[in-house]
């Protein structure tokens, strides 16, 4: 999520790159964070290749807020 809502929106394999996470385990995360609602994800062909897109949402966002927000208390204490 923090990768995400640095870009707003990202290729599968730059997310599975940059996260250094094995493909299987992305799809996982992708899928529920897509049935969450936090993430929209859009599959499509590029150059006769396949490509996932995922992109926030403003609901990914405000649970990504309230999620900062509760660290930052806990750090506080």
């Amino acid at each position: 999520m923090s990768l995400l809502i640095g870009v707003k929106e990202a290729e599968f394999t730059f997310i599975k790159e940059k996260t250094a996470a094995t493909a299987g385990n992305l799809s996982v995360q992708v899928q529920k964070l897509k049935e969450a609602g936090y993430i929209e994800v859009t599959k499509q062909f590029k150059d006769n290749y396949p490509q996932t897109l995922c992109k926030v949402t403003p609901a990914g966002i405000n649970a990504f807020e309230a999620y900062v927000k509760v660290l930052q208390e806990y750090i506080k204490k």
